[in-house]
């Protein structure tokens, strides 16, 4: 998994033809990973921007990408998983995906067209029967990785206990003000890699806000290294092991964001980094709404 992805889900949602010029842009400064989901409406642009970069040259082979999916919540009961899975590689023009999620820990009845959404259509996931639906699909060779996303310790321990095929990657919230030093701990001493999103605090979007891109104290570092507050987040996460996925649709940003691997953060600037008051940014209750489950999971830590 190439250590930065470019993110595909935006807010509000890009039009097909503006997320592919977006995409094909990213190819050209150097992105090789590209996560999406279902949920994001993102998979059919991406899929035609790799079959435009196959075309033009831009690639030589799909097997040069890294493309990461996520079975939506709406999908996750045990006879919907494979189906669901070839309905993504449809969307994406693919034979298969190399990393393939659990997108959240929850299952709902029923699909959604918009957010908040009833209590009465949110369930607990069956972690047992998910995961083997996933299991099935990696021996399918339909993804060559499985993997959850927002699973806290707890939920990821349940994983492991029943899982034939651990899950590779947890994909979760992760940034200078949200460390999620616990996590990582855990997940590092079960094998598990993460896969940090909203690595900038996801700005201008619903559930992020400024408190990184604005941040005096990333800000003070930045000045003094000739580097840009995103750099400083970005490359604060790449020195904690894990693979960053990062979106912006703007071509100059875009390039910014990969340059990241030829300086490093200090003793000092480390330090007043770990001293950043700590806020998760994106919850469930956010999303779902304020459900009594949704609340249970999104106190786990």
């Amino acid at each position: 998994m190439p250590v930065i992805g470019m993110g595909t889900s935006s807010y509000p949602p890009a039009d097909i033809e503006t997320a592919k010029a977006a995409i094909l842009e990213a190819m050209r400064a150097g992105y090789r990973h590209f996560d999406t989901a279902f949920a994001y409406g993102s998979e059919k642009p991406l899929g035609e921007a790799i079959a435009e970069a196959l075309r033009v040259g831009l690639i030589q082979s799909r097997d040069e990408l890294f493309i990461t999916t996520k079975l939506w919540s709406s999908f996750a009961d045990p006879a919907q998983i494979v189906p669901a899975c070839r309905m993504s590689l449809q969307n994406l023009q693919l034979e298969y995906v190399d990393m393939y999620l659990i997108h959240q820990p929850v299952r709902l009845t029923e699909m959604i067209s918009r957010t908040p959404v009833a209590a009465e259509i949110i369930r607990p996931l069956d972690v047992k029967g998910v995961w083997e639906g996933m299991e099935e699909c990696k021996n399918l060779g339909l993804t060559k990785g499985i993997g959850v996303s927002n699973f806290s310790c707890k939920k990821m321990e349940e994983v492991l206990s029943i899982a034939k095929i651990p899950p590779a990657v947890n994909q979760v919230e992760m940034n200078p003000v949200w460390q999620q030093k616990q996590l990582r701990e855990f997940c590092k001493s079960r094998g598990v890699h993460i896969t940090a999103y909203s690595p900038l605090g996801a700005n201008n979007t619903k559930w992020g806000d400024n408190r990184i891109v604005e941040s005096d104290v990333l800000a003070e570092i930045a000045k003094a290294k000739g580097k840009t507050t995103a750099q400083v987040a970005l490359r604060w996460a790449y020195e904690q092991g894990v693979s960053i996925v990062t979106k912006s649709f703007n071509k100059q940003r875009m390039r910014e964001n990969l340059q990241i691997f030829d300086w490093a953060l200090s003793t000092d600037d480390l330090e007043k980094i770990d001293q950043l008051l700590q806020r998760k940014g994106v919850t469930l209750a956010s999303i779902l709404g304020p459900h009594d489950l949704v609340l249970e999971l999104d106190a786990e830590v």
